[in-house]
């Protein structure tokens, strides 16, 4: 996960991929981590991946299977189907769902819906949730370090992750200029506050 930041004296800036999926019913399980992949449908439901239904993990390719079933390895938590809106922020991965396969088609047309699916692992770990190290959105509680160019990425907050964290966000904000004095790097967050004010740890 990238985002961008600037210190509060001036000079870090980046950018962040925010990937939209509709939001899935209020009891359904959060998560984040983003994964570009090839999905093979399997026509397990009526709905390829639809919210609520759960993928196994393959090395290239992802099927549908039964939430039940012990190859059941994350849920769909929200959709993404061309509107663009904010996805859950505990999404542990986003699936990418762009191929044609007409054994998966739900209603004959011969394509399956191109869009993504946000994804939350069945078990530990958890990268999308706050100080995780991971998913497609930066939240309050995660912890970033700098990269060349002025931009940020995402790291575990526990120091597990390939590289140690440099900043922590502690708040989200409407703007700069209500971040509290001691922030040191703005993080551009998704949702309705998309200023997050991040201190150094």
């Amino acid at each position: 996960m990238s985002g961008w930041g600037t210190r509060a004296a001036g000079a870090l800036t980046g950018l962040v991929l925010l990937v939209g999926c509709r939001e899935a019913a209020p009891d359904a399980a959060g998560g984040t981590a983003a994964v570009a992949s090839p999905v093979r449908p399997t026509g397990y439901g009526a709905v390829f991946l639809d919210i609520g239904e759960c993928s196994s993990f393959g090395r290239t390719s992802f099927t549908e299977v039964s939430c039940r079933s012990e190859r059941a390895a994350a849920r769909v938590v929200a959709r993404h189907d061309g509107t663009t809106r904010d996805g859950p922020p505990a999404t542990d991965f986003v699936l990418h769902i762009s191929e044609r396969w007409p054994a998966a088609d739900e209603d004959g047309d011969g394509m399956v819906p191109r869009g993504h699916a946000c994804m939350r692992n069945l078990q530990p770990p958890h990268p999308g949730d706050p100080g995780g190290g991971g998913g497609p959105r930066t939240v309050v509680g995660d912890c970033v370090y700098a990269l060349a160019g002025g931009k940020v990425r995402e790291t575990a907050c526990d120091g597990s992750g390939p590289r140690r964290p440099e900043f922590k966000v502690t708040k989200a904000v409407d703007a700069r200029s209500e971040c509290p004095a001691s922030t040191a790097l703005y993080v551009r967050l998704g949702g309705p506050s998309p200023v997050g004010c991040a201190v150094p740890v």
